[in-house]
């Protein structure tokens, strides 16, 4: 297998794995606490992995999650395309930041996708959330640097040559 074809396996295994946490049964105050797996993992790689993410592939990703999550279909597509354009607008600041940068970076994104989320539900007539709502960008940033090692560790071991 290529090298392309190496990475953008990896790249739909992490994906996968990342929806199905989304979509893992928890009890009620872990589910409180449930990141965005989805827009964290998108995030990393597209500020490690210039060119190979685009707003198509970020709105498609979104309509499978809105499909998988049983929400407004186009509400994480719209998240995720506005997320990724921004990751990768402010790709060259981002990746040289030092790593407590980064992490308030990617809380910054994380309380934007949260911001928009709010918006389209007022828009939608439905009652403002409780202050529970802002707790998962705030387990995004704690877990980022793990997750990031994680992801640049598979990223990076997929680039190896084998035997």
């Amino acid at each position: 297998m290529s090298r392309r074809g190496d990475r953008w396996g990896t790249l739909a295994l992490v994906l996968i794995a990342a929806a199905l946490l989304m979509v893992l049964p928890l009890p009620g105050v872990l589910d409180l606490l449930r990141p965005y797996w989805v827009a964290l993992v998108l995030i990393y790689w597209v500020l490690e992995d210039q060119g190979s993410f685009s707003l198509g592939l970020a709105f498609l990703i979104g309509l499978l999650l809105d499909l998988l999550t049983s929400s407004l279909l186009g509400l994480h597509a719209l998240s995720l395309v506005i997320m990724v354009y921004l990751v990768e607008r402010f790709r060259a600041r981002i990746r040289f930041f030092p790593p407590w940068q980064q992490a308030a970076t990617v809380f910054a994104l994380l309380v934007n996708d949260r911001i928009i989320l709010l918006w389209i539900a007022t828009l939608l007539g439905e009652p403002l959330p409780t202050w529970h709502y802002w707790l998962p960008p705030l387990v995004g940033v704690i877990i980022w640097p793990w997750l990031f090692l994680f992801l640049d560790r598979a990223r990076i071991g997929q680039r190896t040559p084998r035997a």
